[in-house]
């Protein structure tokens, strides 16, 4: 379905999206535990619609948010990579580093290592020069996976996202960054 590299860790493979992705995927969507910290778990048709966005993002920018399978089985565990954030922020233009995992797959270390691969992929391979990553206040797991990376917060940055209304839930935001040179000198 895309033309995304293939890139691949220890335990992890991390490919171009294909249909058969699309029914597990879509049911991770549906899943209220894995979609704890997103402001409502996802249809069918909007699960697919995300693909579709996904796999043209890697025809747009080079990079994007890879189909992630444990290597050891073909099993598909959810997506990792790269993303260019659509909507105004302080902190834009800007590339994110985010993951979603079914649940099985959480408390693994899967986030941690496909996050870490797709980091030397956009700087590596995508000459990026910053990564950034946010969540709400509330999900201190993936806080924890940005910090893993390497990943620093200031709180001045700290921000509400504009498709949340006042008094949502998961309004305040976090924001973590890197820059190609702390990667690189943690590499």
């Amino acid at each position: 379905m895309t033309s995304a590299p293939v890139l691949t860790t220890e335990r992890l493979i991390m490919r171009g999206w294909r249909d058969t992705d699309r029914e597990p995927f879509a049911r991770m969507n549906a899943d209220p535990a894995v979609m704890e910290h997103f402001p409502a778990p996802l249809t069918r048709a909007e699960s697919d619609a995300l693909v579709d966005r996904i796999t043209a993002g890697f025809d747009r920018h080079g990079f994007g948010l890879w189909a992630v399978e444990i290597a050891a089985t073909g099993t598909f565990i959810g997506l990792t990579g790269l993303s260019v954030p659509a909507f105004d922020a302080h902190f834009q233009p800007a590339v994110e580093i985010g993951w979603r995992l079914a649940i099985t797959a959480q408390g693994h270390g899967y986030a941690t290592e496909a996050a870490r691969r797709a980091l030397a992929h956009g700087f590596r391979d995508a000459g990026l020069t910053e990564i950034v990553s946010f969540t709400s206040t509330t999900n201190r797991r993936s806080q924890a996976v940005m910090r893993r990376i390497g990943m620093t917060r200031d709180p001045a940055d700290d921000f509400d996202p504009p498709a949340l209304a006042d008094g949502h839930r998961l309004r305040r935001h976090v924001l973590y960054r890197i820059d190609a040179a702390t990667w690189s000198r943690a590499s």
